[in-house]
Order: C-alpha cells, then structure tokens, then sequence
C-alpha cells in the first residue's frame, strides 16, 4: 500500500447526473454502467478518500420536460426527486457487491428503503469509511440536484466537487455541434455564470463561489478518471476563483 498513490483530498463529493446510469440516447438504469461506475468510485475511496455520492434521476423522470407539458412544476420536481432514489438504490446494490459499506441518504422521508438525509449521521458515515448516496434532491421543488451537491458538499465540509458528465470539460460552446469548441482547462465562477456556461445552474455556480468550493468537470465515461481525480491529476475543468486559478 505504500506505493499507491494517495488522495489529495480527504473527502469529496460526487455529483453523478442520470445519464450516467443509462446508455446515451436512452432511458432507465443500465446495470452494466452502474457497476462501472461503482467500480470506479471504489477505486478512488482505495486512494484514501471519503467520498459522499449525489445522483440525477434524469434517466428516469425531467420535471422540466413535464412541466412543459402542463404538469404542475412542484409535482414534476417531486417525480424527478423520487428518479434519483431509484437510482441510488441501484449504486448501492453495486457499491455492496463489491464488499463496501454504503448508505442510501435522501431529504424525502422513505425509511423502508432509505434513511433521512441528517448531517451528523451524513458525517459519521464518512468517517467510517462508508460510500454515502445522496437522493431526493434537496427535498423542495425549484430546485436542481446540482444545486444539491453544491449544497451537500458544504454541509458536509467536501474540499471540492466533482461533477461526472459525459463531456471531459467546460467548453465555450457545444462540442457535439461545433468542431471548433475550445476546452477550458480552468475557468472562473464568474466567467462560468456570465458566459452562461451549461456547467451547473447558476443557484448552484453561485453557491459554490460563496463558499469557495471548487468544482472539477470530468468525463465519467473515461475509466479510472475519479481516481485521478482525487490523486491532483489535471483531467478535465477547473473552475473556481481567480486566486485558485493563479496558485494551480
């Protein structure tokens, strides 16, 4: 174990969108990419790191697309909450068959099949070393599962967040429709939310600047890439103040 490489941070945490958890183009929970992303996750908690989890349920419900059609906006939220447990529950079932301890957290009350989402027992989890899954947003309509890691992750005293997407950065424009996109390798808050950048919401790139919490953008569909991660290796986006920029 010496010579594994350690973990620049003791603990983080994980924002995992739905689409992680299904193959592009599709709907539902893919166990096969779960397990990967399982497999990943234990691989850098190897690495001496705590890691809590907060799952999208975009795979499985977008309020916004029903609201769209006339679904009243609080009860398409609430669809979308109930989307992230479902996936939860499934990185728990592959976190555990890996041999791990993992808790499934959520801010809605469902205590046969979940706890309640408390900061205290939040922590003393981690500090056992167990994999805690984040689900049911922040438990109020209005408001994104990124909005909730950001929250998550200052509550619970993460060093930065890292979003898993399946692009490997923050582009100035889209990179699936312009050849010519250009990846930042670090970016500021500020550029993030005047450019409009579809990082996070700007509740959520808004919040993190107030607290000081770095985010790091990484592809998730690049094996190993947590672990590096967390090991302070330069993969994907930076985006944080100007003075985290000037000191690397």
């Amino acid at each position: 174990m010496d010579d594994v490489q350690k973990s620049i941070y003791n603990r983080v945490v994980l924002k995992i969108s739905g689409e992680g958890f299904c193959v592009a183009g599709n709907q539902g929970v893919d166990p096969v990419l779960v397990e990967s992303v399982a497999l990943q996750i234990l691989d850098a908690r190897a690495h001496g790191c705590e890691i809590a989890v907060v799952v999208g349920g975009g795979n499985l419900v977008r309020g916004a697309a029903f609201e769209k059609k006339g679904m009243n906006r609080a009860s398409a939220d609430h669809m979308g909450m109930l989307g992230t447990v479902i996936n939860a529950l499934a990185l728990q079932d592959a976190v555990e068959r890996q041999g791990v301890d993992s808790r499934v957290m959520t801010a809605i009350q469902m205590g046969e099949v979940a706890e309640p989402y408390i900061l205290r027992r939040a922590i003393r989890h981690l500090e056992k070393k167990r994999v805690i899954i984040l689900a049911g947003g922040t438990g109020n309509p209005y408001f994104s599962t990124d909005t909730t890691a950001a929250l998550r992750a200052s509550e619970i005293g993460a060093e930065i967040l890292l979003k898993g997407t399946k692009v490997d950065g923050v582009y100035d424009k889209d990179p699936v429709l312009n050849e010519d996109a250009c990846r930042f390798d670090e970016i500021s808050y500020l550029d993030v939310i005047n450019n409009r950048f579809r990082v996070m919401d700007s509740t959520a790139i808004t919040l993190c600047m107030e607290q000081e919490l770095p985010i790091r953008v990484f592809s998730l569909m690049t094996e190993g890439n947590i672990r590096r991660v967390i090991c302070g290796e330069p993969v994907g986006t930076l985006v944080g103040s100007e003075e985290l920029k000037e000191n690397g």
